[in-house]
Formats: C-alpha cells, structure tokens, sequence
C-alpha cells in the first residue's frame, strides 16, 4: 500500500511546483533570541509589532488570576465586550449564557478565599451546539430541535466546567454537522474574521471563528471529516482532532457515530493541548470511550529558550503524495512546502509517501456518514425528540416534523443514506466502502510504521467567498479530500496555521496538516509546539482584531 519514493526531500518537493514558483521562505528564529522581526510577512501584510511566538493563553490567565494581578470578573467583562463588538459581524454563537459573570465572581471568590481552583479556572470556552448543555439550548444547528434544552451536560462539557472553565455560549455549525462552510445552519451564517465576505469552513465554523477573534480563549468542535481541521486552516487558528475513542462522545448529537470526535480549537498549541488534557479519558457511559491511559500532554510543551538547535533532529515526516497533486491551489502548495524547508531546518528527515487509496477516501466517507446519519436522524420524529407539527395520523406527524424541521443538506445526505442501505444496493455502495476504509487504515499504517508524523494541506484551497459553493454541493464536498481519511482510519492530526496566500485585507491563512499513529497526540503536540514557536513573520490575529484596541483582553 506504501511507496517510498526516495529520501532527498528538495528534489522530491520539487515536482510539486510550477517552474516559475518558488515556496515561501521561512526563517528560523534564533534559539535564543526572540526579538521582533522587521522583514514582512509573507503576504505583504501590514507589519506588526511583534512577532514572538503565541503564549498560551490559558496559561497566563491562570497566572494572572493567582497573582492577583486581574480578577476572573474582569477577564470575563473583557472577552464579552470583545464578543459584542464582533458578533454583529461574524455571528459565530447561536445562543450566549446569562452566567459567565456569575461562573468569573465565583472564582474570584474562591480565589480570595485562597481555595484551589481548577487549571481552566477563568477561562472562556466556546461550545458547538451539537453538545449537550444542560443550562442552554442545544440544537445542532437545526429547526427541528429548536428550543430543546437538555436535561444534562455532554462529558466534554462536564470536565470543563469541572476544571474551572467557563461556557460563554454554543456555537454556530452547519446543521447536524453535514457541510463544510456553516451555511447550512438553519439559523445563520457565521463569518470568516480575516474577511467577512468569507466562510469560516465548517461544519465547526462558529467554534473557529469564534477562537479567531478572540471572543473565547478556547473551543470544543466535533470532526466527522474534517469539521475541526478545515475551519481552523480557514479561520488561522489551531485545530486538533484526538484519536476516535480518546474523547467521549456522550452528548455528542450523533452525525455518524464510527467517524464523529469531538476536537479542540485554541489560538496556540498548548491551548489546544490543555483542552485535550481537560477533555480526554474512558466514560463509561460511552462504549466507543477508550480505556487507553491518558498522558500528560502538557509535558511536551518546552520552552523556546531551551530548543537545540536542530529540536526535531531525527523525526520521520512523510509528505503525502496525492495531497499535492492537482487540484491543490498554488499558492495553497508553495506555503505548505515553505513548511516543509522549515521542519527541514528543524532537523526533521523527510521523505515522500504514497498513499494510493488516498482518493477513495472521498468516496467512500459519503456513502458511509451518510448511511450512519440516516439511522441516526430517525429519533428525531417529532415524539421523542424536538419539534412537533399537529397532524391527525401518525405516519403524517413523522412526515411533516422532519420535512419542516430538517434543512436541504440534511436531507439529501439521509436520502443518500437510506439509498446505500437498501437492498439490492447495500453490497455496491456501503459494503464496498467499508472495504475501502480497510484499506485506507492499512495504507496510513504501513505509511506511520515508516514515519513518525505525515503532513498534508488542511484543505486544498484556502476560505472561499459566502455563496460561493452552496449551490455546487460536489465542489464543496471536494475539499475535504485532505481530511476525511484520517477519519475513516481514527487517527489523531493536529491543524495549525503556516502562513498565508493572497485574499482579504490582510491575506486569508493556511493551515499545515500534520497526521499521527493513534494515540501518539504527544507527539503531534511536540512537533506542533516547536514549530510555531520557531516560525517567523507570521502573527495570526485577524484584522477584524488586530484594529480593536483590546490590550486587557490578550
């Protein structure tokens, strides 16, 4: 399943590129010194003041609050004024919590008591609205449960609240999951902060969004095929979706329940990693939970003063063939590889992989969440669960709850869905795709027995205009080629911006994809963290943020 091609990594990057292009130059930070950079950013953005590499905000904020130099209240007030004055134009929540400040003088209660308070003590998450929340409407994005407030927490959302963190609101996501721009939620569409003409990506949308303006410190998404990866390429933030089984999905809304894990979004690769921490472990009330111990992941977190010179000396990354052949925007391929001389520069020993049911993939994650979501979609008939319409039969009350409460996308893909599972047409469809999936986990195994981490593009093009693709749905379904694979095998990757191509105001962001063994999340945190800790000339603060005088807030 696996070709190794050769091990001289410029010549075989080389192949990728038009003659006339040449990758983006990335400078390595010196070890030692990290002072601002004067050079311009790669898209000819306006300079900024610094250029230091992104602190882990939950970090300092737990700093900051036991030394008394801010209160929790105050944070909190910070962040929501920063939510009023961009939500007009992003819209990234669906519904906004009415204790935020209540949770902030708790803390600062307990803090002035000298009580312990957890590590996510002050600390703003944002929730996507396929969670359950006991305290807020949950409604996946969708008419049919409108209004619907459940009668407990989701245990992602649990272990935040347990460890200090505070839920500011639930975010907007494509309804129930199935879209990749969040224009197919049923009740608004959220905004791209680099430009607001554009999507976020989706179907986390509003969780990445929301992240990259700083209206939260950090967020939970879920990821069927790439909902957590694409949108924080898109949105220029950090995206990490765990191992299947590594986070409980109990109180998930289920889309298609042997692909969905739920993700984390954070401005930083600690923040990300600290959610992770906070998220992870066996629940018994999830059988699809991983009794796998949970490490630390905080330890791999080193200090930029204390890297060698060459950090990464001696990891294997594999640069993913198909993932840079056609279809790729240009500009998409030449940032990706200026990441790759850069973990070059590393130390890192790359070579080239070929995955060749890489492109089967697409395929095959169709048929398959779509046959898991028509099964799945069936509780929601207007008895059980959400919406009921008055009818004076019960096939008509089925009937017409579901017609007047799912959208288009969710439609078609459970007709798809039911389509792939009749008979007569089961072995064609969904058998032969589950057959795909084996060979796909085959391919990334022998590919992750001869390397330590792949790397590929988040998406082949970076955030595209609103409108754009709703009415050419395969389009839009082609850019999740770079991610759907990872899911169908259930392996961690880890989402984080590397610079940027030409679009907006200030360029639009691109994301470097980076795949690991399951259960190694360790790793992927290490290589993440050394990298954007030693990338130069890019600051990853939208314009939307960067014109606000916010100083409190960061």
């Amino acid at each position: 399943m696996l070709s190794t091609l050769h091990h001289h990594p410029q010549r075989s990057l080389s192949r990728f590129l038009p003659s006339n292009t040449k990758p983006y130059s990335f400078h390595t930070k010196p070890i030692f010194s990290f002072s601002s950079s004067s050079s311009q950013p790669i898209t000819q953005q306006p300079p900024t003041s610094g250029t230091s590499p992104p602190e882990s905000q939950i970090l300092s904020i737990r700093q900051s609050l036991l030394s008394r130099q801010v209160t929790a209240t105050q944070l909190a007030e910070s962040y929501l004024t920063r939510l009023k004055l961009t939500e007009p134009q992003l819209k990234s929540f669906i519904h906004l919590s009415n204790n935020v400040l209540k949770e902030a003088q708790a803390i600062d209660e307990n803090i002035r008591k000298n009580e312990n308070v957890g590590p996510l003590a002050g600390v703003l998450v944002g929730v996507k609205d396929n969670m359950c929340t006991m305290d807020m409407p949950s409604t996946a994005g969708s008419r049919v449960l409108e209004n619907y407030c459940p009668p407990f927490d989701a245990t992602a959302v649990r272990k935040v609240k347990e460890l200090g963190g505070i839920v500011v609101g639930k975010t907007n996501l494509d309804e129930f999951g199935m879209g990749s721009t969040t224009e197919a939620s049923a009740f608004q569409v959220t905004a791209n902060p680099w430009d607001v003409s554009r999507v976020p990506g989706g179907s986390s949308g509003g969780s990445a969004a929301a992240v990259s303006a700083r209206q939260c410190v950090v967020s939970l998404g879920s990821d069927t095929g790439g909902s957590v990866r694409q949108p924080a390429s898109f949105c220029g933030v950090v995206g990490l979706k765990p191992t299947y089984g590594r986070v409980s999905r109990f109180g998930l809304m289920a889309y298609a329940s042997s692909l969905d894990v739920i993700g984390c979004f954070g401005s930083s690769v600690a923040d990300a990693g600290i959610l992770l921490n906070a998220i992870s472990g066996h629940d018994r009330l999830d059988a699809t939970s991983s009794k796998q111990e949970v490490p630390d992941f905080t330890t791999q977190f080193i200090s930029a003063t204390l890297l060698e010179s060459k950090p990464l000396k001696g990891l294997r990354v594999g640069i993913i063939r198909e993932t840079l052949d056609n279809g790729v925007d240009t500009g998409v391929k030449s940032v990706v590889l200026g990441a790759v001389s850069h973990l070059e520069e590393l130390g890192c020993t790359l070579s080239e992989v070929s995955l060749p049911s890489f492109s089967l993939g697409l395929p095959a994650y169709y048929i398959l969440a779509s046959s898991e979501a028509s099964s799945n979609l069936s509780r929601y008939d207007g008895v059980r669960y959400g919406n009921q319409v008055v009818a004076d039969e019960l096939n008509a009350l089925y009937e017409d709850s579901r017609a007047k409460g799912f959208g288009s996308e969710v439609k078609m893909r459970i007709l798809t869905g039911t389509y792939a599972l009749s008979a007569g047409y089961y072995d064609a469809y969904y058998k032969r795709a589950q057959q795909v999936r084996t060979l796909i986990q085959k391919s990334f195994k022998a590919a992750l027995d001869e390397n330590d981490i792949l790397i590929s593009p988040a998406a082949p093009s970076a955030a595209y205009k609103i409108g754009e693709k709703k009415n050419d749905p395969l389009s839009m379904y082609a850019g999740d080629i770079m991610t759907v694979n990872v899911n169908l095998a259930g392996l961690p990757a880890l989402v984080l911006p590397c610079g940027f191509v030409e679009g907006g105001s200030a360029g639009l962001p691109v994301g470097l994809q980076m795949i690991g063994r399951a259960f190694d999340e360790e790793k992927l945190l290490k290589l993440g963290h050394i990298f954007e800790q030693t990338l130069q000339d890019c600051s990853f603060v939208p314009p939307l943020v960067a014109k606000m005088d916010l100083r409190n807030c960061e």
